[in-house]
């Protein structure tokens, strides 16, 4: 076991339920906030608009609304959510929502003090992969969802539609100052996309697991989170009012933005920003679902990280456990009690002559996390992999 690693993490993080009410109170980073949202209606129907408004009142913030993030988000909104907040003089963001408006704050606050476009500042694909030039707006983050992990740290997934490229941006800089997860907000998220998100914080710790950078204190965070989400995931996805298990799920998603700042994902997230780069309309925890399978598999027929899997089973309902392959049974298991078993390639227009394109895709625009993986893969061997898993 790796003894070694570096971990800084400057968030403070308020967890558990009514901490929103906590906001309020806090010292907050600036005078005006931008209140980033989503275009849907999440933020109001579970009441987390009203008191997050509420809480920044009490807290003398003037507030201006951007709510023009969608499920994958573009370039597009980041340019004009950024100059929405220099034309009305904001010096912090609130992201209220779920990962994709987690997301887009990090490229928002870059964007909102530096010059030139996004992608200047992208590394992968076509980005320029220049260095900021200016600190980032501060960002508080208040999560709707339980799925991302991104309330606490400095990543953010955009797409760029005209490049079909869709990449992580970061910077150690644009770290939110404060992040509260209060599972309360999560009750009203519907069952299927309970069941997309808790799967995508799963993986972001199984990756963790599988990745040749992991260390003791990722893996400690990692199985943790990872026993968590097994155990409450089909409770909050039967009944979303089960705040015990909300709060599980909730916890293993934040573990996981912090297992991923201590251990990198591996190359199952680039397949999937693949997939949904090309069809847009593809939910990211939907095709995580899709290919985890045969992602793991590839890697126990190769015997790369065999003890890793079996400490994952053990804590995913199999304490028995004595070989790889009972991860796989575990995973199924999950897959079927959460009612996310049947998920096929093909209902999101997927073809299966793609394969190829798609892991190609994969590398060059995100190919640090195949780097991450236990052992190489090739481009024809992730190509096989999208191959076994369509449907």
């Amino acid at each position: 076991m790796n003894m070694n690693f570096d971990f800084n993490n400057p968030t403070h993080i308020l967890f558990g339920s009514g901490k929103l009410n906590e906001l309020g109170s806090q010292p907050m980073p600036g005078k005006k906030a931008l209140l980033l949202m989503s275009g849907g209606k999440s933020a109001q129907v579970s009441g987390a608009y009203d008191r997050t408004v509420e809480q920044l009142h009490k807290a003398g913030v003037e507030v201006a609304e951007f709510a023009k993030v969608m499920e994958n988000p573009v370039k597009e909104m980041v340019m004009e959510g950024a100059a929405f907040a220099r034309e009305n003089g904001c010096d912090f963001i609130v992201a209220l929502g779920g990962g994709a408006v987690l997301d887009s704050a990090v490229a928002i606050s870059a964007m909102a003090t530096n010059p030139g476009d996004l992608w200047d500042y992208v590394n992968g694909g076509t980005g320029k992969g220049q260095p900021l030039q200016h600190p980032g707006l501060p960002i508080v983050t208040i999560t709707l969802t339980a799925g991302t992990g991104s309330e606490v740290n400095c990543w953010g997934v955009i797409s760029n539609l005209e490049t079909k490229e869709k990449i992580g941006f970061g910077d150690p800089a644009l770290v939110p100052v404060l992040a509260i997860v209060d599972p309360e907000l999560m009750r009203t998220v519907p069952a299927k996309y309970t069941a997309y998100q808790g799967f995508d914080a799963l993986f972001h710790n199984t990756e963790v697991m599988m990745s040749n950078g992991v260390n003791i204190l990722s893996e400690t965070i990692a199985l943790s989170a990872i026993q968590n989400i097994a155990e409450a995931l089909p409770l909050a996805v039967k009944d979303g009012m089960d705040l015990k298990a909300r709060e599980k799920v909730a916890y293993g998603s934040t573990m996981a933005g912090i297992a991923m700042q201590l251990t990198s994902t591996t190359a199952q997230h680039s397949m999937e920003h693949a997939m949904s780069a090309y069809h847009h309309n593809l939910p990211h925890g939907a095709g995580l679902i899709m290919i985890s399978r045969a992602f793991a598999e590839f890697f126990i027929e190769k015997h790369a990280c065999d003890g890793q899997f079996i400490k994952m089973a053990k804590v995913m309902g199999i304490p028995d456990a004595d070989k790889p392959e009972d991860f796989i049974t575990a995973l199924v298991n999950l897959q079927r009690a959460c009612s996310v078993d049947d998920l096929k390639m093909s209902d999101y227009g997927i073809q299966k002559d793609e394969c190829m394109t798609l892991a190609v895709n994969a590398r060059e625009t995100m190919g640090g996390l195949f780097l991450a993986n236990p052992c190489p893969m090739s481009d024809e061997e992730c190509a096989g992999i999208f191959e076994k898993s369509y449907r």
